[in-house]
């Protein structure tokens, strides 16, 4: 048994069913662009949720191992607003599945996770794909990998109200080890495309800034609201089908400024597969990153002090490129570095933040790791 079957054990007198995860994402290049139809290019952590789960004779329970707050809900009555803070993640999922036409019966469910928390690893995702293949293993229900995903992106925007694109969910059923998810949100079509980078002696660098953000609401939801209305003065159904030649015809300019980056980001992730998908040294994709994160600073407008300065500090010590990754406002940089360059990168970083009296980064290295499935 897993060290969480253990404890799910000790708390309820007897084993698990089984133990399932699902892992966290960082997203290499192709920010605010799944919510408009266009490309994204995330790949799946070895961070990951894990959910030990077994049916109950009454009412789901959900514990959580890192989070306070246990919850108790009716899978065949729980409805949006019924069950408050993380555990309402949990109770969207079986909302989602009751939605959908696979009512699931009531479980007991205890949580671990070590993917961060408001660093824009889509933590949120991890819990809602791991809760899934958990309570459709249990009730004996076959859905593949996208109509799972899709299922929890409902349980997120509906159910806990995040205006979210499905890029997190997606990443995290269909990721594989040493490959990219390549997906074009408009179809839910995947293309895994290489990203070997100990062969290059490349290591991808993780810098959580330590500034926390929000996705329920606030800026992400007005930038959303700005592409929707970039597109209807474009006269496109979503900015995907937009070109920079388009762009002259928004007259408002903060409109204009949302669509530029949304338009050339699109490219930017197309520019990366092509780059990769033809074997070159992935070092050929730094100036890619670096122009992203510009147009994501002076355009989208979503970076914020912290985040500017690690990824100015990552290029200065040596990072090919360095660029914010989430959706925004805090959250992590990525850093494309030789291997050798990892301890210099992360250094720097640190001192550039001791230097403005800011809490530490934690920095990690990163791979490409399997999606969601049971261990046992």
């Amino acid at each position: 048994m897993t060290v969480l079957a253990d404890h799910f054990q000790a708390r309820w007198e007897r084993p698990p069913s089984g133990t399932w995860f699902a892992p966290g994402r960082v997203n290499l290049i192709g920010e605010h662009t799944d919510y408009n139809d266009g490309f994204v290019l995330p790949f799946a952590l070895d961070k990951r949720t894990l959910v030990a789960a077994a049916p109950a004779s009454g009412r789901t329970r959900v514990v959580s191992r890192n989070e306070p707050g246990d919850a108790e809900f009716d899978t065949s009555t729980v409805a949006p607003g019924d069950v408050p803070g993380w555990a309402a993640y949990v109770a969207g999922v079986a909302w989602a599945l009751r939605e959908a036409g696979h009512p699931v019966p009531d479980a007991d469910l205890l949580v671990e996770s070590d993917v961060p928390v408001g660093a824009g690893l889509s933590s949120s995702a991890a819990l809602e794909c791991a809760v899934a293949v958990a309570l459709t293993d249990l009730a004996g229900i076959t859905l593949d990998r996208t109509a799972i995903a899709k299922i929890t992106r409902r349980a997120e925007n509906e159910f806990v109200g995040a205006p979210t694109g499905g890029m997190d969910q997606m990443a995290a059923m269909h990721g594989k080890a040493d490959m990219l998810v390549f997906l074009d949100t408009r179809d839910d079509l995947i293309e895994r495309v290489p990203f070997r980078l100990a062969r290059y002696g490349l290591a991808l660098l993780v810098i959580d800034t330590q500034a926390p953000h929000a996705h329920a609401g606030g800026q992400y939801g007005e930038r959303r609201a700005d592409c929707a209305a970039a597109a209807e003065a474009l006269g496109v159904p979503a900015l995907r089908d937009a070109t920079v030649a388009d762009l002259d015809r928004i007259s408002d300019p903060r409109i204009r400024r949302r669509a530029r980056h949304v338009v050339t980001e699109d490219d930017r992730v197309r520019q990366v597969v092509d780059l990769l998908s033809g074997g070159v040294d992935p070092r050929a994709i730094g100036p890619v990153l670096d122009a992203s994160h510009a147009s994501m600073r002076d355009d989208f407008e979503i970076t914020v002090p912290h985040v500017d300065v690690a990824a100015a500090c990552a290029r200065s010590a040596g990072a090919h490129g360095a660029r914010m990754t989430g959706g925004g406002f805090g959250g992590c940089v990525i850093a494309l570095c030789d291997d050798g360059d990892v301890a210099g990168v992360t250094t720097a970083v640190e001192k550039a933040y001791a230097e403005r009296g800011w809490t530490a980064p934690v920095a990690f290295t990163a791979v490409p790791s399997a999606g969601a499935a049971r261990l046992e």
